[in-house]
């Protein structure tokens, strides 16, 4: 057994005894730091065509972009990837990253990017609670686009779960 697996059966363990033991509401997803096979590249993507701001680069290897002046929500770097390639199909990794959007109209921006810079979504879905976009950056990692309704409009069932759903985005409608 490999030292992954003990330790998922030890906090499983835990976590039985700890079921009640939440994670902190305030806990949040600080940032993503992507390995990349070409930085340029990647800049052109996440400054050029999202909009991130470029905060701080580290010559040809590493740069940092953000939102609002956060010091980064978004690492490229090419330390150990430069001119390499996207996983294999059928390898573990990064699923897609979500990028979260103010507002419906924010996220209409995002689309009309997008489709100014020729770049095809793979899909676009309305969720129930959020609306998203769907993509892949240039060396092929996932990319979720999305915004999300307000809490007390996302669907519930008639015992008061929340029942998300995939339907389709009206695409128009978004821009």
């Amino acid at each position: 057994m490999s030292y992954a697996d003990n330790m998922l059966d030890d906090s499983t363990n835990r976590s039985d005894q700890n079921s009640n033991a939440a994670i902190d509401a305030g806990v949040r997803i600080g940032h993503i730091h992507l390995k990349v096979a070409d930085l340029e590249r990647a800049l052109r993507f996440y400054q050029g065509v999202l909009g991130f701001e470029l905060i701080q680069r580290f010559g040809s290897s590493a740069a940092f972009l953000s939102a609002g002046g956060y010091h980064h929500h978004i690492g490229l770097n090419t330390w150990e990837s430069a001119g390499g390639r996207p996983p294999a199909p059928g390898t573990t990794g990064l699923y897609h990253v979500a990028i979260l959007y103010p507002t419906r109209a924010a996220l209409g921006d995002a689309l009309r990017r997008l489709e100014d810079a020729g770049i095809a979504l793979d899909g676009a879905a309305d969720h129930g609670v959020s609306e998203a976009l769907y993509l892949h950056d240039p060396d092929g990692n996932g990319v979720e686009l999305y915004w999300d309704r307000p809490q007390q409009q996302w669907p519930r069932d008639a015992q008061g779960e929340l029942a998300m759903y995939t339907r389709p985005l009206n695409l128009s409608s978004l821009v």
